[in-house]
């Protein structure tokens, strides 16, 4: 569990599972990911549970402290896909629209980063989005991520044709971090 000043990162809970498929569902919260139904949804959650067993870390369900709400997810994970910046460990988070606009992912994400190059000593955190997703990418921004153009990739788990193939990468060194 990690704790910042509005939130708790915390392991999943079968009543997460709800909200979250609620969460992946929403067509403004997969404007830019693949939608999910409620079987690939639990899916994911049963994937990032095994993740947490296999290199000790991975997606925390997100509780607010104020109202108790599971508000989405957000931490490190390993890719499951090779590009030329892999191996690496990513940064993602994912909220539900109700709780965009009050800082939380930023929030969130700083946590995460701070677990993952104190604690796990990462020297690197990584994470992508597609061009358009500019709420991401301010986040990103935000945290002190950098992008270098000449990094951009196709996700290599999109069709050629898919409309959200293109991804840009930033990155952050632990010296970086403040």
């Amino acid at each position: 569990m990690i704790e910042s000043d509005r939130l708790i990162l915390r392991r999943w809970r079968n009543e997460d599972r709800l909200p979250f498929a609620d969460l992946n569902a929403s067509p403004l919260v997969t404007e830019f990911l693949p939608r999910l139904t409620r079987a690939e949804s639990d899916a994911m959650i049963d994937r990032i549970e095994d993740h947490f067993d296999g290199p000790g870390f991975g997606f925390f369900a997100i509780e607010r402290k104020d109202t108790g709400a599971f508000a989405g997810m957000a931490g490190l994970a390993v890719p499951r896909f090779e590009a030329h910046f892999t191996p690496a460990v990513e940064i993602g988070w994912r909220l539900a629209e109700e709780h965009w606009g009050h800082g939380f992912a930023t929030e969130a994400a700083r946590a995460a980063l701070a677990h993952g190059f104190g604690l796990l000593d990462l020297k690197e955190i990584v994470a992508f989005t597609v061009p358009a997703n500019r709420r991401s990418r301010a986040v990103m921004e935000r945290l002190g991520m950098t992008r270098d153009p000449a990094e951009d990739f196709d996700h290599p788990n999109l069709a050629p044709e898919h409309q959200l193939r293109r991804h840009v990468l930033y990155r952050l060194k632990r010296e970086d971090f403040s």
